[in-house]
Parts: structure tokens; sequence; C-alpha cells
């Protein structure tokens, strides 16, 4: 690492706590005694430190007049301040060394889709997709489970991946840890190197706030701090792009900026326009949309997405199975007769298009009902039909 870079990074976290020590300094830089220590006497040297006292091998210490000149200086080029970072290339080959590989089976895709009802070809579509590798596109009607499905793809991993908390590019941070995508283990392994963390594979799941903006390195313009974009994020897990052709960015944007990446599995990211860097794409991509893909993408994308898996509506049986899946969790008895004539009466309104969504959402209406009229929810035919005529338009 930048001998600079570390030692203005120190000097920050000194100016920030005002008086430390080398062992808090430790915990907070996630550095080693002989790197503090060594940073510690240059500081000591350049007359930037104020030694407070001396306890074994612990030094308390702040800041001379000197010291708060040089950290302010710092602090104006960056207010960046957390643990130190990792070299570039470090990074990259631990991204490549943990490249997911799936052992999947059919049992072990139902176990991670438990609390679903799929069609069976969905079950075996789905298992092929994710053993061939590479980006996967679900489409089809909305309100089939699209997205429920992708929310508990991340089940499938059984392993764990070490994250940095950030990454040295070209003498820049860039920080990478992020506690909503990153699931730390406890307690973490002893003997590894600090500035790593062991955690479950990522998840990061995108909607229509995404932005072309969110796909490249953000240095933020009042503190100086880089954040690392959402694909780089999610390296080594699962990036999903929910409601895909509704975002911000137009679709065509999107697939343009990663369609190298697709194929290559590289990215290529910039800090900057001198500082172009590469990154591993070493991630699962996954699509989900109810637009229709072919006026989403043209022919050379989709060609770059092998899997591409259509989530029809529902037969009849499969709304029972869901019907009754729902009655379980909420504590309510099921009735075959009740739970047939709601899958006649939601198929007299489609003209035979039943979704996976109705069970729930028809129960979610007659629960409201009841809670108004201040009684306990327990379904009737009455509750099915009023709850029908609130959830479709006439």
């Amino acid at each position: 690492m930048p001998r600079g870079l570390l030692f203005e990074l120190v000097l920050k976290q000194v100016f920030l706590e005002g008086t430390t020590t080398l062992t808090r300094l430790m915990g907070t830089a996630k550095l080693d005694y002989t790197t503090i220590e060594a940073i510690f006497r240059s500081m000591q040297r350049e007359q930037l430190l104020n030694v407070k006292g001396v306890e074994g091998y612990d030094y308390e210490f702040s800041l001379t007049a000197k010291g708060l000149q040089s950290a302010e200086a710092a602090y104006r080029k960056s207010q960046y301040a957390g643990p130190a970072p990792v070299p570039l290339a470090d990074y990259c080959r631990a991204v490549r060394e943990q490249a997911f590989h799936p052992q999947l089976t059919r049992t072990l895709l139902l176990e991670s889709l438990f609390d679903l009802v799929v069609a069976e070809q969905n079950i075996l579509d789905l298992g092929a997709a994710i053993m061939t590798g590479g980006a996967l596109f679900l489409y089809g009607p909305t309100g089939n489970g699209k997205t429920s499905i992708v929310e508990r793809l991340h089940r499938i991993f059984h392993d764990l991946a070490y994250i940095p908390y950030a990454v040295e590019v070209s003498g820049q941070i860039l920080s990478l840890y992020d506690p909503n995508v990153h699931s730390v283990i406890q307690p973490q392994p002893q003997g590894i190197d600090p500035r790593w963390v062991l955690c479950q594979r990522p998840f990061l799941s995108m909607g229509g706030e995404m932005t072309a903006a969110m796909l490249e390195p953000q240095l933020d313009a009042g503190t100086h701090i880089g954040v690392a974009p959402v694909q780089m994020k999610a390296n080594n897990g699962i990036l999903v792009i929910d409601d895909f052709g509704r975002q911000k960015m137009p679709a065509q944007e999107l697939l343009n900026r990663w369609i190298v990446p697709l194929d290559r599995r590289v990215d290529y990211l910039s800090m900057g326009p001198a500082s172009k860097f590469e990154i591993p794409f070493e991630l699962m991509i996954v699509f989900a949309s109810n637009l229709d893909p072919n006026q989403l993408a043209e022919e050379a994308f989709m060609r770059r997405i092998k899997n591409k898996i259509k989530i029809d509506p529902v037969n009849p049986d499969i709304f029972i199975r869901i019907w009754q899946r729902e009655c379980e969790t909420r504590g309510l008895a099921f009735q075959a007769d009740l739970a047939a004539y709601a899958c006649r009466r939601c198929s007299e309104h489609t003209g035979g298009d039943l979704r996976a969504c109705f069970p729930r959402d028809l129960m979610d209406i007659s629960n409201g009902i009841a809670a108004f009229e201040r009684r306990p929810h327990a379904l009737s035919e009455e509750d099915v039909e009023r709850a029908f005529h609130i959830y479709f338009t006439r």
C-alpha cells in the first residue's frame, strides 16, 4: 500500500478521535501493530503528536498544532477515515478465487424455495439455468412469482466469501463493504487480515430507482469519499434487476453498458479521466420483467443471456396449493371447497388467467375487512366475494 495514503488515513483518525492509542487505531484502521507503530514513529519525527502516556507497548497521544494543520489538509482531500483499503490487485485475485461454482440438485433448489409453490417445469428450468451459469432472465405476466423467486435465490449459496472494507485504486480509496449488502459472519475467523470480513455471499436487488450513475464509482463532491458501484458490491454473489425496463435509465442503455462484462466477465470502471481500471465481473445477474423481452433488447444482447425462463400464470391445482399455503401461514383453516370457489371466481373474471398473487392479495383484503368490522379473520365465501369485488376492476 502507498505509505502516504496510510499515513494520511491514520492522521485523520487521530484528528477525529482527539486523543487515542495505538490499540484503538489498530481497531479503527484494521492494521497490525507493526504498521501502526511505524506510522506513529513517523508522526513523532515530524512533530505531529503529543504523547500523553505510555502503558507497556501502547501509547496515548493527540495531535500538536502542526499535526492538526496536516490532518485538516488531509481531511479536505478526502473525509474517508475508515478501515485501510486493500490493493486493487489483491481484490481482483480474491474475487476470481471466490467465483461461485454451484453444486445444485433438484432437492437443494426445492429446499431454497420451500416457502413457495413453484411449477415443476420452472424448477427444472431454474436448476438448469443456475448450473449453466451466466445471466438469468425471468419474464412473464405480473403477479406470478418472479420477484418472490429471485428474492430467495441467495439461499442456493452454502459457502461464504471474504469482502474488503475498501479498495485502493490509483492512490484513492473506494469504499466497498456495505452492511445492507454484506452480512458478516460472527465470530470472524482468527488470524485473518482484518481489512477483510467473512460474509454471506452478497445479494443486492435494484428496482425502478436504478440509474446509470450507480454502475460507476461515485465520488461525493462534499466528502471526496469514493463508493463502489452496485456490480462491484455484488461481486461473488447475486445482483437482481427487478422490474427490468422500468428503471430511470433506459433498458437499452443498461444492456449496452453490460454487453462486454456479461460476455467476458470483466468490467471497466473509472475514478476519473486518468484512473481507468479493470475488475472481475464474477456475479450472477438476474433480470426480472413483465415486459416483452423482444421490446427490451436486441438479438445481440439476448444471445449473451443464455438463460431465459418464462414464468406463466398458474393452473388451478397450483392456485389451490398456494391458497392452502397462505392459509397455513396465516393460521387459517384450509377449506378445499372455498379454495375451489375462489379459483373459479378468479378464473371467470380473468378468462382463465390465474395469477400466483391472487390468493395472498384476496386474503389480505379479507383480513382488512375483518379488522375493520372488529371480528376474527375467518375466511368464508362471503369474505372471498367481498374481497373479490374490492380487488378486481369492473
